[in-house]
């Protein structure tokens, strides 16, 4: 038994698996198919088929060569409308399936089976009339047609265990190819020694890269002052109950110059706590730069400077009520220009607070209408008030804002520990605030019921609050509470804008104080 494939000369395949005599089958079939040799079976297969032999003349053509060439010597053929027909050599038609008259050609023909003595039924290919090729048009790419290209999944490679653990730190740096990264990932699937040292590798990686924040350091500015004055101290240094708000006047004015002239026109809501309720006011960016130069007016009136307001007289000598009379009083609303006057106005004054540095600064006083602050504590109270509405205008332009420097928050916390009693004690006049039961009186100077407040985080600390009078001493021997808060929420708190119920304060003691506490801290709050 053989097996042997090939094709006929009519281009059909042919599979001789099976036959007895293979070999020799395709040995005759070889000799055949060289050129000059006639197949022998030809005829007959020409009869059957309807197709002419090799070198007769096409359908209903007699005695031609199909290559246009002349032939010699008589025939005849016929060809009818009904199918081809096959001349014998003697103007009989044989095969063809419909009637055709028979007719004595000249023995030429033009390879088209169209002869003098012949009727037209074939094209001279050997092709049967209307057979479509046997051989198929080429198929349209996938890239010529409107479906999406087909997307394979990486393949992962198969790696032994080695090769795999010794890509598991390119693995962690993503410097893997996309095979390498399917095989890796497969493998840790399976294996808990690699998974673990996978993870130990991203941690690691994760080390290298930490996230750092584009913006500057707050404290860069106070580091590179420091650094210049350490070379060249000046000859007028600042005190250092002015420096904070000649830091946060600063960052403030660093804040300005990154936004654009549409964002000066941002709303932004001023918030401030009243009595028992929260109270707030809607303005602008520029309205709240505004508000910062009428209410520093006050300190630099004290310094003998000149008043921002000009000729505006307000109703009262409040920081509120300046700033409703600057507000009304404006021909235009406040823009970018706002920034130029609040931005003089501070170097004055932190220049001014310089000169009269020495003991006699400490005399002066800065009036608020209903109270007053020594002038060290002014310039503190206004580097407070400076930094939360800094805040208030960075969430309104959606840009980020850090606490003022640990140093700095410090001395804001101990400025508020310092007024609460007075404040405390105003608020039980005004009967926003209950009586103390167990009230410890006693002459001035001496202790009495306390409060410990806790302050965690930077610029923190731990101060004793007299609940009784303003007049008295705290006293670890009657504290009789503790609230612990972090740094930069109890200074929101004192700014009014955390509400005292939500104040998140660690407590333990007495409530009743504690609240009185925490209701005194916002109300220092103003606008």
């Amino acid at each position: 038994m053989s097996n042997f494939e090939t094709f006929d000369e009519n281009g059909d395949f042919e599979n001789l698996e099976g036959f007895e005599g293979g070999e020799d089958k395709e040995e005759e079939r070889r000799q055949r198919l060289q050129p000059g040799a006639e197949d022998p079976g030809a005829a007959s297969r020409s009869a059957a088929t309807g197709r002419p032999r090799s070198g007769e003349a096409g359908e209903g053509a007699a005695g031609g060569e199909p290559d246009g060439g002349s032939h010699d010597g008589p025939g005849s053929g016929a060809g009818g409308s009904g199918g081809p027909a096959v001349g014998d050599g003697h103007g009989q038609p044989t095969g063809g399936g419909g009637a055709g008259a028979g007719a004595t050609g000249d023995g030429s023909a033009d390879g088209t089976g169209n002869g003098p003595g012949g009727g037209t039924g074939g094209d001279g290919s050997g092709r049967e009339p209307r057979q479509p090729p046997r051989i198929p048009m080429p198929r349209a790419s996938v890239e010529d047609g409107e479906l999406p290209l087909p997307v394979s999944a990486p393949v992962p490679v198969v790696l032994e265990h080695q090769v795999l653990k010794s890509l598991l730190g390119a693995w962690a740096l993503a410097a893997c190819s996309a095979e390498e990264t399917a095989a890796v990932e497969e493998h840790l699937g399976g294996c808990g020694t690699c998974a673990d040292e996978a993870r130990r590798l991203r941690e690691a990686v994760g080390l290298l890269h930490p996230p750092e924040s584009l913006d500057l350091d707050p404290a860069l500015r106070t580091r590179v002052l420091a650094g210049c004055l350490g070379r060249r101290p000046p000859r007028i240094p600042v005190p250092e109950w002015a420096a904070p708000y000649d830091a946060e006047t600063a960052r403030l004015d660093a804040l300005l110059q990154d936004i654009g002239d549409a964002e000066w026109h941002t709303p932004v809501r001023l918030r401030w706590f009243e009595g028992d309720g929260a109270e707030s006011r809607r303005t602008t960016v520029a309205g709240v730069i505004a508000h910062l130069l009428s209410v520093d007016g006050l300190v630099a009136v004290a310094l003998g400077l000149e008043d921002p307001l000009g000729e505006i007289v307000a109703e009262e000598p409040t920081p509120g009520a300046r700033t409703e009379a600057y507000w009304r009083t404006s021909h235009f609303p406040p823009t970018r220009g706002i920034r130029a006057p609040w931005r003089e106005q501070t170097h004055d004054l932190v220049r001014t607070a310089s000169f009269t540095g020495g003991s006699g600064s400490a005399r002066l006083a800065v009036s608020y209408g209903d109270f007053e602050l020594p002038l060290h504590d002014a310039m503190l109270d206004r580097a407070f008030e400076c930094w939360v509405h800094a805040e208030d205008i960075a969430e309104a332009v959606d840009y980020p804002y850090e606490p003022p420097s640990p140093r700095h928050l410090h001395r804001m916390i101990d400025l508020a520990a310092r007024m609460l009693p007075a404040v405390l004690a105003e608020r039980r006049r005004s009967g926003l605030a209950a009586a103390a039961q167990g009230r410890h009186l006693g002459v001035a100077g001496s202790p009495g019921r306390s409060l410990r407040l806790e302050i965690e985080g930077s610029g923190g600390g731990e101060w004793l609050i007299p609940l009784d009078s303003p007049a008295a001493v705290g006293s670890e021997e009657f504290e009789v509470a503790h609230v612990a808060l972090d740094g930069a929420e109890f200074c929101r708190l004192a700014a009014g804008h955390v509400p005292p119920e939500d104040a998140a304060a660690g407590q333990v003691g007495d409530r009743q104080a504690i609240r009185d506490v925490l209701f005194a801290a916002a109300s220092m709050s103003r606008l």
